[in-house]
């Protein structure tokens, strides 16, 4: 009897579903549904609500670390990043100490900020090396090579620092060699002096604080009031220069390259040995500097994203 109600059972419940069309239906649209899902046209968390899957997120922290760094007009505090970037602090002091470590961030000496590491900026080098843009930007500067006759740079404000993105050199044996990647002063170059002299007053009074204005020559200019009026005749002129101030011997001239926000985001620079060019003689080539910085604005345009 026993056996015989389980079967009676198990028949009738057959028949049940038989008579119920979503019992079979629902396991139909269920199934098919999951692994749609995992289709690479419709990962689930961004077809559903069009945000990064929790495990995407993680995975792309530092780069968005990396990324807020670049960008930051100042050097953003633990707390700043914190809540701009929505991560609890402990995990973003674990992540700042391994980017730390392995040179993609760096802690300025004041202000306990945070600004991109030494191997961040050979990752953004290298990678412009190996696009168009660098040699849309050598194109630039071997024209004005060919009108001046001396070694002109493209260079870019990195930290408290001023770094060499491209660069072509004169065919001069006398010449000054910094290879692509260096890093100079800002109180005594003249790229440097522009991209002080392109600040607010606020901005640079916290990046002269924190400045070592060390002595090269004995042009250089070290005296912090001296060197802010200095500043604010550049900031007047629109362009930078160096009187022998790094390099003993050595003059340049630096104008401002322009985004499309107009931020003077680089410079186009020219320097030369005075026993060929003394400054005089480079600040009459300001126009064709200026033309260059205007070619080079627009290279930058078409190479950004989405340009």
């Amino acid at each position: 009897m026993r056996a015989g109600g389980i079967c009676g059972d198990s028949r009738k419940r057959a028949d049940e579903r038989k008579r119920d069309p979503r019992a079979n239906g629902e396991m139909e649209q269920n199934m098919p549904l999951r692994f749609q899902n995992r289709s690479a046209a419709s990962p689930p968390a961004v077809a559903a609500h069009g945000a990064q899957a929790p495990d995407d997120a993680r995975s792309l922290r530092a780069l968005r670390v990396l990324d807020h760094l670049a960008r930051a007009q100042h050097p953003p505090t633990l707390a700043q990043l914190a809540q701009r970037l929505e991560m609890p602090k402990s995990t973003l002091m674990r992540l700042l100490a391994a980017m730390q470590r392995a040179g993609y961030a760096a802690a300025t000496p004041t202000e306990n900020g945070f600004v991109p590491g030494p191997q961040a900026t050979a990752l953004a080098l290298s990678t412009l090396r190996a696009s168009a843009f660098t040699r849309a930007c050598r194109a630039v500067l071997a024209q004005l090579v060919g009108k001046l006759g001396e070694t002109c740079n493209l260079t870019a404000p990195d930290g408290d620092q001023v770094v060499y993105m491209e660069r072509v050199e004169t065919a001069e044996p006398l010449r000054l060699f910094f290879a692509v990647g260096s890093h100079v002063p800002m109180h005594c170059t003249a790229s440097g002096k522009l991209f002080l002299a392109s600040m607010n007053r606020l901005e640079r009074g916290r990046v002269l604080a924190r400045l070592p204005l060390t002595r090269n020559t004995p042009r250089t200019l070290t005296d912090p009031a001296r060197l802010e009026a200095e500043l604010e005749r550049l900031a007047a002129r629109g362009i930078g220069i160096d009187n022998e101030e790094f390099v003993r011997g050595m003059s340049a001239v630096a104008v401002p390259v322009r985004d499309a926000q107009d931020r003077v985001v680089a410079a186009v620079a020219c320097h030369a040995p005075t026993a060929r060019l003394m400054l005089d003689d480079l600040l009459r080539a300001v126009p064709v500097l200026q033309g260059a910085a205007q070619s080079m604005s627009e290279v930058l345009a078409q190479h950004q994203p989405g340009g």
